[in-house]
């Protein structure tokens, strides 16, 4: 029964809502669509020391929206949701093991949705979330097979003709199986996933040219382990990066936080971080952030030299956020900004407003209805997200007044032995702040709150959810909080 409800709701069978049309017998615009894996917004448009020129060029060229937010802090409901258009809640995803096509077998997806209209789409890296799933990627998206689009990150080993050099990162924790958490080798940018990813798209790119094309390229980094090739992380002196404050927010609830098992491992073979090795996570998150800003510098050249970057969409987004110790968190998986803020352009060619950049919220499943609007396609039925086209018509608008993120406790239900959550944490991002109510995943109860005002962002370090001063701001955000996840929905997963 939820599948057929789903059908109605967020899929396009045939009945759409038709965009204005490309001038007749002008060319169709083609899609470069680009997305990074763990990637909060560090980056130098954005006020970090990250070393990012070809993020700054390609900012040169865009929209930059200030304040983007993912649906949920994981990468496969993240990358579902923003590849579909739906919510978390509507495609019942929200962990790592499920394909989406396992509950919802006749979604469209973004790529298919350009497929089905007469583009030639086209995968190299990590788009779909699928190396915990039988199913690899997403086949029917794409009019040619995916590339390198199913690993493990933990299977990116450096391979090198000839010897392999020696690593020069300290010894690390061997979390991701057989790869240190973080290593330091002179070996060239081929030599990792991303390298390989950008060398394939280039090569695509010059291959698909000629025909209205969808090139969706996956990096996957900065995600860990935290292994770049060594001139990116001479790039950095890892005492001038920004200080660490590990501080949990005073007054938030414990539920707002997890063990950080991504990183440090599963309980209760947990490592505790010294000061050292937590410097040098964090030195090596900005390694993978130039490495893989080199790897996309590679195929804005290669856009360039094609011929047709006057009349190709450029988007680029990060699928969630990520914690270096801030909190006292690594990885992923909550509903701080640090996890559900990510960086996200738009480049279209000719745009007057290039290079400026926005306060209005957005929403990475605002790309699907984006895009469509762009390209003058049809407009499926039961998208959730908004165009965000008024706003790169006019950075000053906005199309919503909020964006809402979610994330279930414990962090990896699924890999528990009831296979169920104890509670979903649902948050609205207003312009003003944040504000987070847990709630009992059987009965809907709302176990804590946590509001954070915009003057301790994106630190957050003191809960306001109690403080009379900040009533107002509550009584609004719990408004729009309730609209988007209503209170009479208790464990709508069962």
């Amino acid at each position: 029964m939820h599948t057929l409800l789903v059908a109605f709701a967020c899929l396009w069978i045939g009945s759409s809502v038709a965009r204005a049309a490309a001038p007749p017998g002008a060319p169709r615009p083609n899609v470069l669509f680009i997305m990074a894996d763990d990637y909060r917004p560090e980056l130098a448009t954005y006020g970090s020391p990250a070393i990012t020129p070809n993020l700054d060029r390609l900012a040169r060229r865009s929209v930059q929206f200030d304040r983007a937010y993912c649906q949920q802090a994981v990468c496969n409901p993240s990358r579902s949701s923003l590849l579909t258009g739906c919510r978390p809640d509507t495609l019942r995803i929200w962990n790592n093991g499920t394909h989406f096509r396992e509950l919802n077998p006749d979604v469209t997806t973004l790529p298919l949705w350009f497929k089905e209209h007469g583009y030639h789409t086209r995968c190299t890296g990590k788009i779909f979330h699928n190396w915990h799933t039988k199913e690899k990627g997403d086949a029917r998206s794409w009019s040619a097979p995916e590339f390198l689009h199913y690993a493990t990150h933990g299977e990116d080993h450096a391979l090198v003709t000839g010897p392999l050099p020696p690593n020069t990162a300290s010894p690390a924790p061997r979390l991701y199986t057989s790869v240190p958490l973080y290593e330091c080798r002179d070996v060239p940018d081929e030599a990792y996933y991303d390298g390989r990813v950008a060398a394939e798209a280039v090569r695509v790119l010059a291959e698909i040219k000629s025909q209205p094309f969808f090139l969706a390229v996956g990096f996957w980094k900065p995600h860990a382990p935290f292994n770049a090739p060594k001139k990116y992380w001479d790039l950095y002196d890892r005492k001038k990066l920004p200080v660490l404050d590990p501080a949990r927010p005073t007054g938030a609830p414990d539920v707002a936080f997890h063990d950080s098992r991504e990183v440090r491992g599963i309980p209760p073979n947990q490592v505790n971080f010294t000061p050292e090795q937590i410097a040098e996570i964090r030195h090596g998150y900005f390694a993978n952030i130039s490495y893989l800003d080199a790897q996309l510098g590679k195929v804005l050249d290669a856009l360039d030299r094609s011929g047709v970057a006057d009349r190709t969409i450029i988007t680029f987004i990060g699928d969630h956020g990520y914690h270096i110790g801030e909190h006292g968190l690594f990885g992923k998986t909550s509903n701080f900004e640090y996890d559900a803020r990510v960086p996200f352009f738009v480049s279209t060619p000719g745009n007057s407003h290039a290079r400026k950049r926005t306060q209005s919220l957005a929403e990475l499943l605002d790309l699907f209805p984006t895009l469509v609007e762009l390209c003058g396609l049809p407009t499926p039925a039961g998208l959730e997200g908004a165009s965000l086209v008024p706003v790169l018509r006019d950075p000053a608008k906005s199309v919503k007044p909020a964006a809402y993120t979610q994330h279930p406790r414990p962090a990896y239900y699924d890999r528990e032995p009831d296979k169920q959550p104890k509670t979903m944490g649902v948050s609205v991002r207003l312009a003003g702040g944040r504000y987070t109510e847990w709630r009992d995943w059987k009965t809907g109860e709302t176990i804590a709150r946590e509001l954070y005002d915009d003057s301790q962002q994106p630190a957050e370090l003191h809960n306001r959810a109690h403080d009379p001063a900040h009533a107002a701001f509550r009584q609004q955000a719990e408004r729009l909080l309730h609209q988007q996840f209503p209170t009479n929905r208790p464990g709508i997963h069962r």
